[in-house]
């Protein structure tokens, strides 16, 4: 089997012999636009597509693109190539930046050996010299420029800092625009921002963040997964269904892939709604965890990995999220079209759209068919990510679901422990942000809590008689909990038995498949100001 790798060289998947999903077909399509800018979350391949053009230009198809789709389709001579990574520029110091900034573009031009280029004191005017002299020589270069709003992203509660990068890559961007010397130019970023020149009125930049035509071009399909990655798919599949590899059928393949698509499938950048990707970090390190471990192991590869960018981590500190929008995975959000189409500025930006440009969110509609438009969470894995971001935010304290012994309480307590437990995280709310004001608020609460703490958690499941309120699946154990709300200790009692008779006429929890223990708690909660705990329980049988 090829080795799988995450680097974000193109050279290296043929030197090192790696699995390359061929994206090639993609390229002649983009040199036709001659200026293009795509949005993608953060590890999501971004880096590697520029460099694959990057290569492509720099030398040809000789030796590196043998066996891929363009081998023999590509025409084009070589350029020189500028390669300008927004993320290896200071982005806490603009002096700094311009002094980097400066630093790169003097570098190329003496690298490419550019007549009469001198550095001038602010980039934007260096670069202008160096495509004003390069147009003279009628000579042409490849500029792409990767995580264009690193600056701007990073100093999103820093307004003066934020203003300063804004008008110094604004600047640097108007500079750029227009310029006969760029042959092609390619720019990649998490979000979309009217804050500098890019889209500017009069632009020449194609924005094809959710191109139909392009909606591929960045993450992997089933197809590609499923013929450049056939010998990991066996692999996995002969660990999963405890066979040899040689004896996995075509049905185990699907599947696994279906047990891949619900965990890291889901990505739709397709303006019409028909085409979607899986993220391609979480393809990869599933595979090569599957082989490190020998097993099966769907974890949270993106998140764990980067997938908590700084704009994310930078919003939450001065701004609130809405708990209720993120604990269903099924709900769909809506924002207007003008909110997701236009540009806008971080200061103002939806935080519906932040969470789909940061890749928590999705498209679950056409932007064509409706002003309104939906978003949702893409995977399993986005929702477990997004449970564990919203526990870090919303709860004081470690999220923690462990005894002294270090046992997992849920796994080996007793009732009483339990809702000691629940008591424990109730506490940590932040009442005055995130009140306890009704029996979902309580429910939705302890499932973020639960979930941020990696437990199997599962609200609303439905059976034949009814929705249980809360199932907790240990290694040992189905617990069921049926929540009450009442705003005394009096109303208390009274719901404690209303909770009772709803689990024993619904006979929550006996479902197939069936677990050493099963417990049934009803449990109420006191809302009064002075308790704010769950004081009501009762072990139902």
């Amino acid at each position: 089997m090829k080795d799988i790798s995450s680097t974000g060289s193109f050279v290296d998947f043929t030197l090192e012999n790696f699995i390359y999903v061929d994206k090639t077909e993609y390229i002649p399509k983009l040199l036709k636009l001659k200026r293009v800018f795509i949005s993608r979350p953060r590890r999501f391949g971004k880096s590697l597509t520029l460099d694959t053009i990057a290569t492509l230009f720099e030398t040809g198809v000789e030796p590196y693109f043998k066996g891929t789709w363009i081998y023999d389709k590509w025409t084009e001579p070589t350029y020189p190539v500028f390669r300008l990574s927004f993320l290896n520029l200071d982005n806490f110091s603009i002096d700094e930046f311009k002094s980097e900034l400066n630093s790169k573009i003097t570098d190329f031009a003496n690298k490419i050996s550019v007549k009469g280029y001198v550095e001038k004191s602010e980039p934007e005017n260096s670069i202008e010299g160096l495509l004003e002299r390069l147009r003279e020589e009628k000579r042409q270069i490849v500029f792409l420029i990767d995580e264009y709003d690193y600056q701007l992203t990073s100093n999103i509660n820093n307004d003066d800092l934020y203003k300063q990068f804004q008008h110094k890559i604004k600047r640097f961007y108007a500079n750029i625009k227009n310029k006969w010397a760029i042959k092609f130019l390619g720019i990649t970023g998490v979000t979309r921002l009217k804050d500098v020149e890019i889209f500017s009125i009069g632009s020449d930049i194609n924005d094809i963040t959710n191109e139909s035509a392009f909606s591929q071009l960045i993450g992997f399909t089933r197809d590609e997964i499923k013929k450049y990655y056939i010998d990991y798919l066996k692999l996995a599949a002969s660990y999963e269904n405890k066979c040899r590899v040689e004896e996995v059928t075509d049905a185990q393949i699907e599947s696994m892939l279906d047990m891949m698509a619900q965990n890291y499938d889901g990505y739709c950048f397709d303006e019409d709604y028909e085409k979607k990707v899986f993220n391609t970090w979480s393809v990869n390190k599933f595979f090569q965890t599957m082989v490190g471990k020998k097993k099966v192991q769907f974890g949270e590869y993106w998140y764990d990995n980067g997938g908590l960018p700084s704009i994310l981590v930078n919003y939450l500190k001065t701004h609130e999220l809405n708990i209720f929008d993120y604990l269903d995975k099924n709900k769909s959000l809506k924002v207007t079209d003008d909110d997701f189409k236009n540009p806008t500025s971080l200061t103002t930006i939806n935080q519906n759209v932040l969470m789909c440009q940061t890749g928590y969110l999705t498209l679950r509609s056409s932007l064509n068919d409706s002003n309104i438009i939906a978003l949702g969470i893409p995977n399993g894995e986005i929702y477990k990510a997004l449970n564990k971001l919203l526990a870090a935010k919303f709860f004081k304290g470690t999220i923690d679901v462990t005894n002294d012994a270090n046992e997992n309480i849920l796994d080996v307590g007793s009732v009483e422990d339990i809702i000691s437990l629940l008591n424990t995280m109730v506490n940590t709310v932040t009442y005055d942000a995130y009140p306890l004001n009704s029996e979902s608020s309580v429910q939705n609460y302890v499932k973020a809590y639960l979930l941020g703490a990696k437990q199997n958690v599962f609200s609303e499941i439905h059976q034949a008689k009814g929705r249980a309120d809360l199932v907790i699946e240990t290694n040992k154990r189905r617990i069921v909990i049926e929540f009450k709300y009442a705003k005394d200790e009096t109303e208390a009692k009274t719901k404690l038995n209303e909770a009772i008779e709803q689990i024993k006429t619904r006979d929550y929890g006996n479902i197939v498949p069936r677990k050493d223990e099963l417990l049934r708690i009803a449990t109420v909660f006191n809302a009064d100001p002075k308790v704010r705990a769950f004081t009501q329980y009762k072990f139902v049988q």
